[in-house]
């Protein structure tokens, strides 16, 4: 269950996340094409602009040396007739025309000893519309007559004519003369605008055989992949004569702009997911490996208890043997065993508790000023008979120039105890312990060191943690509930202090303690 939980969890998590993956991608892809579409449309509108600006002007130009010439080089006079004649209702439509067609030879100023003829068309409509009216109480008949006409210039068609001569002559004009920097950079700015585009840009007309021209901003130099493109001028033939490169150093920092409220929303969102569940994996672990821990702790006290519990209760029926309850000497003893093995689960009890209370800051620690170095020979004192039963040796190098410090004198015996039964503990044959200290301007550090069998980096990361013990399989050659060295730090840490380990397998371990000095 706990392995197909964590599986569904991690599944859930990678299709969240990236469903809101693509959402983002989704969103600044579509933001993507929106400006692409914006920037489309404007340089279409530049183009547009700039192409009818020239034309008018050109047009004003020419149109008022035709207003100022008298007389045509050449004109002709166009009429057409056109009739229709119902005979059922007796009416009769006429329209009449006439167009009148004026060509004027200008001198080109670009060209040399060169002239356009440019025409004048002017058109005279007359309409005629007639009725005969004849009814059963008139004796005559009488007509219905509707005549009017009038004059007009036809300047669509004079323009698009001018258009298309000048659209020929102006293709072999350099750009630069036909459209300037500053006329092409402020129409660019103004379309922009008008599609809320407010970006620094950079711009370059190339031609259509990809040479730069003179119209450009500054040094600069085309990047097709990056820049947006749009023809500037097309000939009477479709061709592309110039096209107009367009760059905007900011559009990734726009476009991400457009959408940073929900981007940052589901960016937030993304890590609030993957922090709980994270967080949620974590506690499951934690818990998994507190059930193990817990349950390898109750079979190891069960053990622990086990053995004195059946030597105390082997003395209470040695006790009571009649042979032996007269005998005041070996009662004596199986009294004093009793009262051993009660201290020992006493102890073993105490130390659960105590860790209890450390854990729920029930317990209360008075400091005052003590010698470390006293409180260290104190607790050496306590192991001495440990050692010399195991025929080993406790070394102190004391080299601390200041040893005082403001702490709670049993509790720091009670580590350095724990600390030294440890060495003993898993030490292989006769042990051998060193005590050394020294002290720093603010600290005060001592460290133990033994011989014996050591752990494993992994080992070192969790030795510290309540009821851990390295697993030896089910071998109970060494006792404890791996509560010691969790009491030890608990203990440093309220004294402000810090505890770690250095340890390589079969060759020992040294357990440095640093307290702050007063």
């Amino acid at each position: 269950m706990f392995v197909l939980i964590v599986a569904l969890m991690s599944i859930s998590l990678i299709g969240i996340v990236a469903v809101q993956l693509f959402w983002i991608n989704n969103a600044v892809e579509s933001k993507k094409e929106q400006f692409k579409n914006d920037v489309q449309k404007s340089l279409a509108s530049v183009s547009e602009t700039i192409k009818e600006r020239e034309e008018y002007f050109l047009e004003k130009k020419y149109e008022g040396i035709i207003k100022n010439t008298a007389i045509a080089d050449e004109a002709q006079i166009k009429n057409f007739l056109f009739q229709e004649i119902d005979t059922a209702t007796k009416q009769k439509f006429s329209y009449g025309g006439t167009i009148l067609e004026e060509s004027f030879k200008m001198p080109v100023d670009f060209l040399d000893n060169d002239t356009i003829i440019q025409k004048r068309l002017t058109i005279k409509n007359d309409f005629f519309q007639s009725k005969v009216i004849k009814g059963a109480d008139n004796l005559f008949s009488s007509v219905d007559e509707k005549r009017y006409s009038f004059t007009k210039r036809l300047k669509s068609i004079e323009r698009s004519e001018f258009a298309e001569i000048f659209r020929n002559i102006n293709s072999i004009r350099p750009i630069h003369t036909r459209v300037n920097n500053k006329e092409l950079n402020e129409t660019i700015k103004v379309e922009l605008a008008k599609r809320d585009i407010y970006l620094d840009f950079k711009y370059g007309v190339y031609s259509k055989d990809g040479l730069a021209t003179k119209l450009k901003s500054g040094y600069y130099t085309v990047n097709k992949h990056k820049s947006y493109k749009y023809p500037l001028f097309i000939n009477t033939n479709k061709d592309i004569d110039y096209e107009l490169y367009v760059t905007f150093p900011s559009e990734k920092k726009h476009i991400l702009s457009g959408i940073a409220n929900i981007l940052l929303l589901s960016l937030l969102f993304i890590i609030i997911i993957i922090l709980t569940f994270s967080g949620s994996l974590y506690q499951l672990i934690k818990q998994k490996k507190i059930s193990e821990i817990k349950t390898d702790f109750i079979n190891n006290m069960t053990h622990e208890f086990k053995t004195p519990i059946a030597t105390i209760n082997l003395a209470i029926d040695s006790i009571k043997n009649p042979k032996i309850i007269d005998d005041k000497e070996k009662v004596l003893r199986y009294v004093q065993m009793i009262r051993d093995e009660n201290k020992r689960m006493h102890s073993q009890v105490e130390n659960v508790l105590r860790i209890s209370r450390l854990e729920k800051n029930q317990l209360e620690i008075s400091k005052e000023t003590i010698d470390m170095h006293d409180t260290i020979d104190d607790a050496i004192t306590h192991v001495s008979l440990l050692i010399l039963d195991r025929k080993g040796q406790i070394n102190t190098h004391f080299e601390a120039i200041t040893s005082e410090i403001s702490g709670n004198e049993f509790h720091l015996t009670n580590i350095i105890v724990n600390m030294l039964e440890n060495a003993l503990k898993y030490s292989e044959g006769p042990p051998k312990i060193d005590v050394y200290t020294e002290s720093t301007n603010k600290f005060f550090v001592f460290k133990i060191k033994d011989k014996g069998i050591g752990m494993s980096k992994a080992v070192q990361k969790q030795v510290f943690n309540k009821f851990y013990r390295e697993q030896r399989g089910n071998i109970h050659d060494v006792k404890g509930h791996g509560l010691g060295l969790a009491y030890v730090k608990e203990i440093v840490e309220k004294h402000h202090g810090t505890v770690l380990v250095e340890s390589e397998k079969g060759e020992g371990s040294i357990f440095t303690v640093k307290l702050p000095l007063i």
